[in-house]
């Protein structure tokens, strides 16, 4: 959510960043919140001068019954009755015009960093930078259920009949590459200075609206029935929640966080749920990274977030890129976003394994987490997050890369501490 007073100043800039997210639709909603805000600070003006009044005039009652004046006292009170009246009627009003206010301002996008690249949607993101070399082998790589399934790995057909499509279940060496992967990448972060989280699977409607837009939550979120509750979407939004309504101290900047959690999607759009397959499904369990930071520092952390995914891929022997998300592409509330994306030698082209997202001060304004700045007073803090790693997808460019000529699949040094030593999966 942007600042009321940065809207109020700059509203062509507001309206271009629009015009540059091609959400044209929005545009009046620009003019629409800063009418209700000169409507909203008219009555609060005159509140407070009612109030001023009020006061003043209440006083001189007990002087005027003091001297005898009755009449003139009475008349007075008559004063305060109506002023009181008068103020009851601009509070209602005062509130109504805050509450339209905020739900313009939500959903007016977060204005872009000047580096990210215009354009529609994912079809126009920019390829940044690639890390290894990309290999298709002269044997076969078969799809990655295919993979499975030859290794007694999943069971998909069991997951269908008890939870339907967008399940499955890992079994044997499989589910144990799964937990190894997370475990490694636990300790990958660990050993980078992050402290680790186990945080809440769930969350209420408040910490839902302070870290995402209402679109977002409407196509990924799981409603508790019943509850003001919702099933997390990733263990960001329990990691940035954490923060809400508290004031930091300067000093204790920059909070890093990496937190394992298992995530829930409905995967409403475009894409749906496979059939036959674990890329896009309702439940996947994953470790990410947090980090809420000053707002000089927030551009440094962006690209020391995505160079950790990076590095750990490279650990596995992956090859991956940096994808620059275009301006149609980002989400509300992003400032920037680089997507991190694995090899597929079956696909022979690249697919996104992680996403990392600067946000600003979007997800803080919202949420109400401000830095303790004695001298040029409190502001709000950066907030930032990235994907370390989110298996069962990442076992596709796992199985894939490490499959070897006779149907088994090395595990790489670093996993194999993970995996009893074992140096294949047979």
């Amino acid at each position: 959510m942007l600042d009321i007073k940065f809207v109020r100043t700059n509203p062509e800039i507001v309206k271009e960043n629009i015009k540059k997210k091609f959400q044209d639709e929005k545009l009046p909603l620009v003019d629409e919140v800063i009418d209700l805000d000169q409507q909203f600070r008219d009555a609060k003006t005159r509140c407070d001068y009612l109030r001023s009044q009020r006061n003043t005039i209440s006083r001189q009652i007990g002087g005027l019954m003091a001297q005898g004046k009755k009449e003139e006292a009475e008349q007075v009170k008559k004063q305060v009755t109506d002023m009181a009246a008068e103020l009851s009627e601009l509070e209602q009003k005062e509130e109504v015009l805050a509450e339209e206010v905020k739900k313009r301002m939500m959903v007016i996008p977060n204005i872009i960093d000047p580096s990210v690249p215009i354009g529609k949607d994912d079809s126009e993101n920019v390829e940044v930078e690639r890390f290894g070399e990309p290999v298709v082998p002269d044997y076969e790589v078969p799809y990655h259920v295919d993979i499975m399934e030859r290794l007694n790995g999943i069971d998909l057909d069991s997951a269908r009949k008890t939870s339907g499509n967008g399940f499955y279940y890992l079994c044997g060496d499989i589910a144990r590459l799964h937990s190894a992967i997370l475990s490694y990448a636990r300790d990958f972060m660990i050993d980078r200075g992050f402290t680790y989280y186990i945080p809440p699977f769930m969350i209420r409607s408040n910490v839902v609206n302070g870290v995402m837009s209402f679109s977002e939550m409407e196509n990924m979120m799981y409603k508790i029935e019943g509850e003001d509750l919702y099933l997390i979407g990733t263990s960001e939004h329990s990691m940035i929640g954490k923060f809400i309504d508290t004031t930091l101290e300067e000093d204790s900047l920059p909070k890093c966080l990496t937190s394992y959690s298992p995530c829930f999607r409905k995967e409403v759009g475009a894409h749906g749920i496979e059939e036959r397959g674990v890329y896009r499904i309702h439940q996947f369990e994953k470790q990410e990274m947090i980090v809420v930071c000053k707002p000089e520092e927030s551009a440094d952390w962006f690209t020391k977030l995505y160079q950790n995914t990076v590095d750990f891929f490279r650990t596995l022997d992956i090859p991956v890129r940096t994808l620059e998300c275009c301006s149609g592409d980002l989400a509300d509330l992003k400032v920037k976003s680089i997507d991190v994306e694995a090899w597929s030698p079956r696909q022979k082209k690249y697919f996104e394994v992680g996403s990392c997202s600067n946000l600003g001060d979007a997800q803080a304004r919202r949420l109400g987490i401000r830095v303790k700045n004695k001298e040029k007073g409190n502001y709000f803090a950066h907030t930032l997050n990235n994907t370390v790693v989110a298996p069962p997808r990442m076992l596709i460019a796992f199985l894939e890369n490490n499959l070897q000529a006779d149907g088994s699949v090395a595990i790489p040094e670093a996993l194999q501490m993970y995996m009893g030593g074992k140096e294949a999966i047979r």
